[in-house]
């Protein structure tokens, strides 16, 4: 198969890994990739956002199957040009991705189908914002959302009223987020543990992927700003099978029906990041698309072709496919830019990747590298590696994880200490 994979980030990185090991594969293509993709990929200099210019390759080419890894080229309708074109494509439609493009249509459309999640209001007004934020009908600390699509940073947990008024202000004025601020959602803060669902659909037959636990806070302890995530392990300690069936009955279940009800049959990978809470598990968002680190500690787990998963799904045929998934666990600790997810340094080499990756069991994705005029490896974004290991269990999987980092360095790195530490102390109490 000739294949063309969109994006260049960890997520991507590590798709091109896994087909790589395909035996399907002929030609691997990546607009744009990175210095780690081009291991696996012949690089194409097209960003994700070109729609026109991706396209027009894409026809040109004429590959057998596209991946389309980030959302903003999926809200933008990427799958819907390539699909009209005829070309098999794994990724939802405009209409379908609006479950992540838009905050508040993800919240009415739960509504509008039964599916539990956080009570919420949407506003477009800061006066009228205010007003309701500093009313006693609300109870902090509560959650302020832009609508649109934020690089996973438009959402902020406000303790008290004048920070959640100063939060809903700055959004909707548009200097926080631009356009995806112009609209905002508030809602009330869940308490519990979060969890990370994917679920392949072809629009019609869903499959569940493995499990999976993801880090959103900066530093230790679940402390510091949110970022697009710092860590992840899978399989998630918190998700049983009685967990697993209420979330397939009362949530995947309504939500692909729902959609196809709606004429957005969603044919992709549905991310569902819930919250167990007390009362059950509850929809904290839905994303289009593969989780970027979550796919890191996925990609490794399963017993199959992830090529020859995906091009069965762009075609509708999930229904003929079976997954198997190791006994094997999985971490992936994220290796960030000082600063991020503030502003943060570009351009420092980075040391240490071939000792790392001579560690067995160890995936070394890379997020965001390029190369220099040298030909060295240096960092090129604020996540730039997601060292990921695989061990008989969470324990061997993070020891692997951390001795890999302890070999990878440049100025100013940071990572988490802590990925996976409360899982394990969690499966020690059982």
């Amino acid at each position: 198969m000739k294949v063309l994979l969109v994006g260049g980030g960890g997520r991507e990185s590590a798709l091109a890994w896994a087909f790589s090991l395909s035996p399907l594969l002929k030609q691997l293509d990546c607009a744009p990739g990175n210095a780690g993709i081009e291991r696996h990929a012949t690089r194409v200099g097209i960003a994700p956002e070109n729609i026109e210019a991706l396209v027009s390759h894409a026809i040109a080419e004429a590959y057998d199957l596209v991946v389309i890894g980030p959302e903003a080229p999926l809200v933008s309708g990427l799958a819907d040009r390539l699909r009209d074109a005829g070309l098999d494509t794994f990724g939802p439609s405009a209409a379908a991705a609006m479950i992540e493009g838009s905050k508040a249509f993800s919240k009415e459309f739960m509504a509008r189908h039964g599916i539990p999640t956080a009570r919420f209001r949407v506003f477009e007004d800061a006066a009228e914002a205010s007003r309701y934020l500093l009313s006693r009908e609300v109870a902090y600390p509560l959650v302020v959302k832009a609508d649109g699509l934020a690089a996973g940073k438009g959402v902020v947990i406000a303790q008290d009223a004048a920070s959640a008024v100063e939060t809903a202000t700055h959004m909707l004025s548009g200097a926080a987020f631009g356009a995806a601020g112009g609209r905002i959602v508030v809602e009330e803060l869940l308490k519990g543990r979060e969890a990370s669902f994917f679920v392949l659909s072809d629009g019609t037959t869903s499959l569940e992927l493995a499990s999976c636990q993801d880090y959103k806070r900066a530093e230790d302890g679940d402390r510091g700003p949110n970022t697009g995530g710092m860590g992840t392990y899978s399989p998630s300690v918190w998700l049983d099978d009685e967990t697993t069936r209420i979330l397939r009955e009362t949530v995947v279940a309504p939500t692909v029906r729902g959609l196809a009800a709606e004429g957005r049959p969603f044919r992709g990978v549905l991310f569902i990041g819930v919250m167990l809470t007390d009362a059950g598990p509850m929809v904290l968002e839905y994303n289009a698309r593969f989780g970027d680190p979550e796919t890191q500690v996925l990609i490794p787990r399963l017993d199959g072709d992830w090529l020859a998963l995906l091009h069965a799904c762009s075609r509708g045929e999930l229904g003929n496919v079976s997954l198997n998934w190791r006994k094997s666990a999985s971490v992936c600790v994220v290796m960030a830019a000082s600063g991020y997810p503030g502003a943060y340094a570009k351009g420092l080499p980075i040391e240490g990747l071939d000792e790392a990756e001579k560690l067995a069991d160890v995936m070394v994705f890379h997020a965001g590298t390029e190369r220099d005029a040298a030909g060295r490896v240096v960092t090129a974004g604020g996540r730039v590696l997601g060292v990921t290991a695989i061990g008989t269990d969470l324990v061997a999987a993070r020891n692997r994880a951390y001795e890999a980092v302890d070999r990878i360095r440049w100025d100013g790195e940071h990572h988490r200490s802590d990925i996976a530490a409360d899982a394990i102390a969690e499966a020690g109490k059982r």
